[in-house]
């Protein structure tokens, strides 16, 4: 059974949330808080699976929400009506494993969580490819990468694996280890993490 508590202060979000979840046979709602600093003393508390947590609450604007669930090494599912792309990497860089937006339908909120509970990551399907829209240079900032590259690399910096992101661009997985392998080669990096930390510095992951 995975546990789960949600952290979400507008109480229709949250009721809805959890009605939604108790109907799941292998999925239990632990607790439930509507600030920070409930959630952090019912995660130390109950040791959920995973945290669905809402970005936007009301004592975030003195502590970073995803940063300070993320320092106890929880599996965190961001849960929020925000689809900014600088929202999205700034929750991954803080260690969500998952970005979700409210009006997700149930089952993709399951799978979510199941998902970062057996050790992967979760991207909405409407985050991911609006993602990919985002890349507008046709040779990247600096003209090292391809569009497609760019749309891998923005994927990756996301959380999303090989398999993930295979299925959102509607291509094979072999060809995404070929464009990952590609964007190592031409940033110089070794990892993946260290790939998305030197197109952060040249400014390849940025819309502006």
């Amino acid at each position: 059974m995975i546990s789960v508590l949600i952290v979400e202060d507008h109480p229709i979000v949250r009721e809805g949330v959890m009605a939604v979840l108790e109907g799941e046979r292998d999925i239990e709602v632990a607790g439930a808080a509507d600030s920070i600093k409930e959630g952090l003393r019912l995660a130390a508390k109950l040791h959920p699976d995973v945290i669905l947590l809402d970005l936007k609450l009301p004592d975030a604007g003195l502590v970073d929400a995803v940063s300070s669930f993320a320092g106890g090494q929880r599996n965190i599912v961001v849960f929020t009506a925000h689809d900014a792309d600088e929202e999205v990497f700034r929750a991954i860089r803080g260690g969500a494993r998952g970005y979700l937006l409210k009006g997700t339908p149930a089952a993709e909120i399951a799978k979510a969580i199941r998902q970062v509970h057996a050790g992967e990551s979760y991207l909405s399907p409407r985050i991911a490819a609006k993602l990919v829209r985002g890349v507008t240079q046709p040779r990247g900032r600096t003209g090292l990468l391809s569009a497609r590259e760019l749309g891998v690399l923005r994927l990756v910096a996301a959380g999303l694996s090989n398999r993930q992101i295979a299925g959102t661009l509607a291509i094979s997985e072999r060809t995404v280890k070929f464009h990952v392998t590609a964007l190592f080669n031409k940033l110089g990096a070794d990892n993946r993490a260290q790939a998305v930390a030197l197109a952060a510095e040249r400014g390849l992951l940025s819309t502006n």
